[in-house]
């Protein structure tokens, strides 16, 4: 579940992200009633099974709901609820079409469920992970660095984007797709080695074995992110810290 709106006097438009069949939006009707047969479930976060029901209009219907994860560690925690936020609008502005896209899917699942606690970190207690500072931000940053691989819109990080060549790279263009080197930093910005072996690193390791790195290097990595994000899917997103 992404998002829940109170509609009418008692009913909820809920967004959704499926395994099968992508972006869906659908309708509980009586779902803000006190003796509701949802009870609690359709909230932002919980992962369901839905059964749905889908008529002439554009929303479907849900007929019933049953709650395969509720992330109750998660709900405790202010840091966890910001970030589980961001990320559901980042699946949300992201991915908009009714198409299946298995590692979308499969990426929020884990992410909402390192945030609960339940795969702690490596290195890390398995209680609720580490959320404020430069943890929080590397883990939300290889989310997001997954997501735009799983959306089509993973920058260049290999060699050079205008020239191709891997050699020394020095700097990002958003514009041509990826890193840059220093013949054709131009339009670019500064991307230091360690920001650029985060970016590299995050992407080829799971999501709860995120980099550590420097503040520095993660603002960079998320400036590359973002302007990858805004010039090539026309799609603006929160900051990830």
């Amino acid at each position: 579940m992404l998002r829940s709106i109170r509609y009418a006097e008692a009913d909820r438009v809920l967004h959704l992200y499926s395994r099968e069949h992508g972006r869906l939006n659908a309708i509980a009707k009586g779902a803000r009633r006190p003796r509701s047969r949802f009870g609690g479930r359709l909230e932002p976060f919980f992962r369901l099974s839905l059964v749905l029901y889908k008529g002439r209009g554009d929303l479907a219907t849900v007929t019933a709901a049953h709650t395969v994860a509720a992330h109750a560690s998660l709900r405790e925690s202010g840091p966890a609820l910001g970030a589980a936020a961001r990320a559901c609008d980042s699946i949300l502005r992201l991915l908009d079409a009714s198409e299946a896209n298995p590692a979308a899917y499969n990426l929020l699942c884990r992410y909402l469920a390192l945030l609960d606690g339940d795969e702690p970190p490596s290195g890390r207690s398995p209680a609720v992970p580490e959320l404020d500072g430069a943890a929080g931000h590397a883990t939300a940053l290889a989310f997001r660095l997954k997501l735009a691989l799983a959306a089509g819109f993973s920058p260049e990080l290999a060699a050079c984007a205008r020239c191709g060549e891997g050699g020394e790279i020095s700097g990002f263009s958003a514009d041509a797709g990826g890193v840059v080197c220093p013949a054709c930093e131009r339009g670019g910005f500064e991307l230091s080695p360690e920001a650029h072996a985060f970016m590299v690193e995050a992407l080829g390791s799971p999501l709860a074995a995120a980099p550590a790195s420097t503040g520095r290097a993660l603002r960079q990595a998320e400036r590359a992110v973002t302007e990858t994000l805004e010039h090539h899917a026309h799609v603006h997103l929160r900051s990830a810290a």
